[in-house]
């Protein structure tokens, strides 16, 4: 009676270790049993224990192979799916606009710093000519005056320096007037930004002269101004009649 449940009890737990051991122990396990087989067989029969050994031998050198070939088969890469596949390319179009609108940001960018660019520059043109509007507006309307001006100094210059005294009161009286219309005008053209230029005994200026025609000076450098026939004027530097000269030959 005791022998048979004994029998049950060890039956019981090899199906215990079978269900809940590991890779390992069982193979140790299997490695025991073996072991005890081969010895077992060799105390009985020599010959047939040494071809078990051999046989358990070659089946214990082809289990790491079956396992290895199991696990190479389980890390197989699954195909993607068509989800997988539609977001891939659904992927790759973002990319591909994201990159076409970087590169359009970056053309409207130049375009903008490059008008940005344009109306400073118109802006500074237009400051400079309403500027320039402000100072040479009047040029016209001095070149007027400058025939007036000529006439004026020829009236003056043409009475004599001797006859101008108590004895001709009216003389007097009219050359003191022209002489203070003269200054009065000249006053206003200096207020303005007019000035004359009376280049005598200066170096000729092309931007500033005209020469008329050239003689022999004794003692003065070449093209130096001899002889001004008629002076010239400047508003704000820039010559709106040029003085017609006479220039030492050189």
């Amino acid at each position: 009676m005791h022998r048979p449940k004994m029998a049950l009890n060890l039956v019981l737990r090899l199906d215990s270790l079978r269900v809940y051991s590991n890779s390992s122990a069982i193979s140790s396990i299997s490695r025991m049993q073996s072991t005890f087989a081969v010895s077992h067989a060799a105390q009985r029969h020599p010959v047939c224990g040494l071809m078990f050994a051999r046989q358990n031998t070659a089946t214990s050198s082809e289990i790491p192979r079956r396992m290895f070939s199991t696990e190479k088969d389980t890390a197989r890469v699954e195909e993607p799916s068509e989800n997988e596949k539609k977001l891939t390319s659904e992927m790759e179009e973002l990319r591909k606009e994201a990159t076409e609108l970087t590169e359009k940001v970056k053309t409207l960018d130049d375009k903008y710093k490059r008008a940005l660019a344009e109306s400073e520059n118109i802006r500074r043109r237009l400051t400079k000519q309403i500027e320039d509007a402000k100072q040479f507006g009047i040029q016209g309307f001095c070149k007027d005056l400058l025939e007036v001006a000529d006439i004026l100094g020829h009236a003056t210059e043409a009475v004599p320096k001797e006859e101008v005294s108590d004895r001709n009161p009216h003389l007097k009286n009219l050359f003191e007037g022209l002489s203070m219309t003269r200054a009065q005008l000249n006053s206003v053209f200096r207020r303005h930004g007019l000035e004359p230029v009376n280049p005598l005994n200066e170096k000729f200026n092309p931007n500033l002269h005209e020469a008329l025609f050239q003689q022999e000076v004794e003692n003065v450098e070449p093209n130096t101004v001899v002889v001004v026939s008629k002076i010239g004027y400047k508003l704000h530097d820039r010559c709106i009649r040029p003085a017609l000269v006479g220039v030492a030959k050189g």
